[in-house]
């Protein structure tokens, strides 16, 4: 999340305060593209990244993962990517990203993730990042969502009982909102946030109606088994989103709260990946 100077806070709310505009300044980052995708003589796509990707793995598990891009219903095109990991997964993810970071740069973290939760993994970028075409707004995120889950389910023959939805930072208010019109097997909300006012001014105690990613009105309209975490020293969004979040929501599971974990380094700790073991292999359709 950005941080804002005095005129710009004016411009948001003075000007009139748009929600896109507001959502726009407070929420996108999008990187320069760290990833290509290439047409192949069957009719596919193959991915290839730059050096920014910071790939990981050997080119084994590059060509395992499989791209494409979809139409969403505003029109643009987004770029998907589909990581199996297994023949028989536990769950495939429905990834949404953080607000800094492209497809190419989440592709290492993806493996290793579902290799370790023995789940595939599908994730997308928003409009306006890597190759996706558009910009980025509040409205195309949840367009983009939308488009992304439609194909994922129709592509790989998934009922929403297997799917987990899996949101990081800005990407939470992705899968709340989907979440809201579909019940999963799970929902993991990694370092969420309560709405962008309340990220911008810690000390807004309500919705106002240009707040964007009014996502603690949203998640008491989740019915699905909800797991928070969040680091407690979350340097761009307070650890009390977490708590409030998993608060208000009505169906959850222990949080993990990492202790002395920031924004961008939770899943360093080893009891991330423990506590999302126990989620996936444990409490799912348990709680």
């Amino acid at each position: 999340m950005n941080g804002l100077s005095l005129s710009e806070l004016c411009y948001l709310f003075c000007c009139p305060p748009l929600p896109s505009r507001v959502a726009a300044k407070l929420a996108f980052l999008p990187p320069e593209a760290t990833y290509y995708y290439e047409d192949e003589p069957d009719g596919g796509c193959s991915l290839h990244l730059t050096e920014r990707s910071e790939w990981q793995y050997t080119h084994r598990e590059l060509e395992g993962i499989e791209v494409f891009k979809t139409r969403t219903r505003k029109g643009n095109t987004i770029a998907c990517m589909y990581v199996k990991n297994s023949d028989n997964p536990t769950y495939t993810m429905l990834f949404t990203h953080g607000n800094a970071v492209d497809l190419g740069q989440m592709s290492s973290f993806f493996v290793g993730l579902g290799s370790r939760m023995n789940c595939n993994i599908f994730s997308f970028d928003y409009s306006g990042y890597g190759i996706s075409t558009g910009r980025p707004s509040e409205k195309n995120v949840y367009a983009d969502t939308e488009a992304a889950w439609t194909v994922m389910r129709q592509k790989y023959n998934l009922k929403p009982s297997e799917v987990i939805l899996y949101g990081q930072s800005i990407g939470t208010v992705a899968a709340i909102d989907l979440a809201t019109r579909f019940e999963v097997a799970g929902v993991v909300l990694h370092s969420p946030l309560m709405s962008g006012m309340r990220v911008a001014f810690p000390d807004t105690q309500r919705t106002w109606c240009f707040d964007p990613f009014p996502s603690i009105d949203k998640i008491t309209r989740v019915t699905s088994t909800v797991l928070v975490i969040h680091g407690t020293e979350d340097e761009v969004i307070d650890f009390s989103h977490g708590l409030a979040m998993y608060e208000r929501a009505p169906h959850t599971v222990d949080p993990l709260w990492v202790e002395g974990a920031g924004h961008n380094d939770v899943e360093l700790y080893g009891q991330y990946l423990d506590r999302l073991r126990r989620f996936i292999n444990q409490e799912i359709g348990s709680s």
